[in-house]
């Protein structure tokens, strides 16, 4: 069997997704380049590693042994390439992180740009997923660290305190809600809403509606915090973005925030990593600066302006 780095790069990618369109995308490949390399892999090696179905793909107990040992390899070449970039002038390394919407959105981006700026050497290869995939993907070794909601089984991993991420609903200021302190998530049920075009969040968010047996009346999509909130300042429908975004944009955008009252409105998020002794040097100076910043709670008026 000869497999290079890029065939057990896209093989844990389409593990990873569950989804062979969506791990040759993580991986930069096209999608018929990726097929091919898998089943030259299935080929090569004489064993069949994916149960292919309509809903995706999940590995055969083969392809569980081989993500097994390709976890391993990997985890090898990011120390090895963690130790020549001590020794080596101008050699690049790469930290893998995966994010929440939250996360990604509202609270990285200051702190990553900070750390990066200091380390011009080192890049970051940064995805977001749902916490639930988050844990998985540490666990695995597919990602070095995550950020996630601690609501999440998260096992064995080592976590710390990131940020405290409040939803909240947002409606135009003389909305009948805007006069409350605290809504209930199934009381506006049958309102209409105004969303995210995809992403953790937004997943989380229907997921929640799922469970109560409902699926929310989607107006419209849009893949900012900010086009949510002026759209539902026009009266179009409601928007349920982080405390935080609500409060950026209530500076331009007339609207009301209302804290939703269910437990999971309210995320601890956690920055976790399998084990520290397992990062490379500048995944564990990452790691170090992302918890160092500790939670960020969020209060003040309901009215934005």
């Amino acid at each position: 069997m000869r497999f290079d780095l890029t065939d057990l790069r896209l093989f844990l990618a389409v593990v990873d997704a569950g989804s062979i369109t969506h791990g040759a995308a993580d991986v930069g490949l096209s999608l018929p380049a990726a097929s091919e390399r898998l089943r030259d892999m299935e080929a090569a090696g004489k064993v069949k590693l994916f149960e292919r179905g309509r809903r995706g793909v999940t590995p055969t107990e083969a392809g569980e042994a081989l993500a097994h040992h390709a976890r391993v390899i990997q985890r090898q070449m990011a120390l090895m390439r963690g130790e020549l970039g001590e020794h080596a002038s101008g050699l690049r390394a790469t930290v893998r992180l995966a994010a929440n919407t939250a996360a990604l959105t509202e609270f990285l981006p200051q702190r990553l740009g900070i750390w990066m700026a200091a380390h011009p050497r080192i890049d970051v290869e940064l995805k977001e997923r749902q916490s639930i995939e988050i844990a998985g993907a540490v666990a695995a070794g597919l990602v070095e660290i995550g950020i996630l909601s601690d609501a999440v089984e998260t096992g064995d991993l080592h976590l710390r305190p990131f940020a405290i991420d409040r939803l909240v609903v947002v409606v135009p200021r003389d909305h009948a809600l805007a006069a409350k302190k605290r809504v209930a998530f199934e009381d506006i049920l049958q309102q209409h809403f105004v969303g995210l075009a995809g992403g953790a969040l937004q997943d989380h968010i229907d997921a929640q509606a799922a469970r109560m047996g409902v699926r929310l009346k989607m107006r419209l999509r849009i893949r900012t915090f900010e086009g949510i909130c002026q759209i539902a300042a026009a009266g179009v429908g409601l928007g349920i973005v982080p405390e935080t975004a609500a409060r950026r944009c209530g500076r331009s955008a007339k609207i009301a925030a209302v804290r939703l009252a269910e437990d999971w409105a309210t995320r601890r998020l956690s920055v976790c990593v399998r084990a520290q002794e397992e990062l490379t040097p500048p995944a564990l100076d990452l790691f170090e600066h992302l918890a160092s910043s500790g939670p960020h709670d969020s209060h003040g008026p309901r009215e934005l302006t």
